[in-house]
């Protein structure tokens, strides 16, 4: 496994682990979500460079799109407007 699946895989256990704790959604349907999200095709657009952002912060992402339909209100990205 190379360094980049690994924190691929990292990632995604933090996250799902997250939305299963947050939502009660079953493991697997929560890593589906995931998965299948704009949020996770950001986190992987290596242009976008988000290897700085913390799990939660893309936890944060994921439950924005999921509310909004949107990752980008997500107030973790959003916070640079507020300083």
């Amino acid at each position: 496994m190379d360094l980049q699946a690994d924190i691929n895989s990292y990632y995604d256990r933090e996250v799902t682990r997250m939305i299963n704790e947050k939502y009660g959604i079953d493991p697997m349907e929560a890593l589906a979500s995931y998965l299948g999200s704009e949020t996770y095709a950001m986190f992987n657009d290596p242009t976008l460079e988000m290897l700085d952002f913390s799990p939660a912060g893309i936890f944060d992402m994921w439950e924005s799109e999921r509310v909004t339909g949107d990752p980008r209100n997500s107030l973790y990205l959003r916070r640079d407007e507020y300083v």
